[in-house]
């Protein structure tokens, strides 16, 4: 079972908890000829696409290296400005190593906010009264599943599309949650869940479960 993150967003739909667990570092290096046939911009101190695709390089990808030379920001680990370097013809062929980025908590944030509207519109669509709302979120390369808890606590796994008993796992980190989150003196409701004994053991029942599946937990 291969898990890519957990989250857990309040009953007021903000996220007190994020866990990234596997998540897949993709990269994509392809050498270019002059001139450049996608568009960079410097915006949240990196450079990244903001507009045409090629091959896997897709819209939000960073810049990480140049002809083999790492990124940092927009400069090359020799001082010079890589956007400089991009609009000289004198540069090329030159190759470029784009990957995905990784969310911020910001962002992370924000789509937690999203997520809790739409999880209340489905329910209000729903032909049968008292729906639980989204359960499953299906993409080509991943599901979302989500558990309501009956205070209205959302626990969520996003994972590979062909695992199952992702259902079966949301009740245990549910039980993890309980264990060691409210039973902690120091944690309050509806507040971001800082506590090392529930990471360390949630870390643990992960591993596990990759390595033995769900049903040997």
């Amino acid at each position: 079972m291969v898990i890519y993150g957990v989250y857990i967003v309040s009953k007021s739909g903000g996220l007190i908890f994020n866990h990234d667990h596997n998540v897949p570092k993709i990269e994509n290096e392809h050498t270019f000829s002059y001139p450049l046939d996608i568009k960079l911009v410097y915006e949240n101190k990196k450079v990244v696409v903001s507009f045409g695709q090629r091959e896997g390089i897709m819209v939000g990808h960073v810049l990480t290296a140049a002809n083999g030379m790492p990124v940092t920001g927009k400069q090359l680990d020799d001082g010079r400005d890589v956007l400089e370097v991009i609009e000289n013809s004198e540069s090329y062929p030159l190759t470029l190593k784009f990957s995905r980025p990784r969310m911020t908590t910001n962002e992370k944030i924000f789509l937690a906010s999203m997520f809790y509207p739409l999880f209340a519109i489905a329910s209000q669509l729903s032909p049968e009264p008292k729906s639980s709302g989204i359960e499953v979120l299906e993409a080509d390369t991943f599901k979302l599943h989500c558990f309501q808890t009956l205070t209205g606590v959302k626990f969520m796994v996003v994972a590979e599309p062909s695992q199952t008993g992702v259902d079966l796992l949301l009740k245990k980190i549910y039980e993890l949650y309980a264990d060691f989150a409210l039973k902690n003196p120091f944690y309050s409701l509806e507040m971001p869940v800082r506590c090392e004994l529930f990471d360390s053991n949630l870390q643990t029942l992960l591993e596990q479960i990759e390595k033995t599946g769900i049903s040997n937990v």
